[in-house]
């Protein structure tokens, strides 16, 4: 059965967390009492999110864009170095078009970008 966790808890447990984060640190015993308070809050919360504020999957032409933009990066530039058209960049990123496993490889490269997110796996 899920369990429903409320507004008013997830609120309490992120102040909770706020209190303990300064008493615990990565050498504090796992079985110290703060530090599994602070687990068990900071599971309250996970739970929470995922259930309020799913993350949806990310496409891969919002990566490629995010990619871009954070290396200055052109889309025209970027064409280049795949060795391909910038219209044909522009279909990536409009998601006209899907690129072959050596664009998508050589997309990975360039932007230094996860192969599986690449691939959509």
């Amino acid at each position: 059965m899920e369990r429903i966790i409320s507004e008013d808890v997830y609120k309490t447990a992120l102040e909770r967390i706020e209190e303990l984060l300064p008493l615990v640190s990565d050498n504090t015993p796992i079985y110290d009492r703060k530090a599994i308070e602070l687990k068990i809050m900071s599971d309250i919360v996970i739970e929470y999110e995922e259930h309020h504020f799913p993350i949806g999957k990310t496409s891969l032409a919002d990566v490629v864009k995010m990619r871009l933009e954070q290396e200055a990066m052109s889309q025209r530039d970027f064409a280049k170095k795949l060795g391909i058209s910038p219209s044909r960049v522009s279909e990536y990123l409009t998601g006209k078009s899907e690129p072959t496993l050596k664009i998508a490889r050589n997309i990975s490269k360039i932007l230094n970008i996860e192969p599986a997110i690449v691939l959509g796996i």
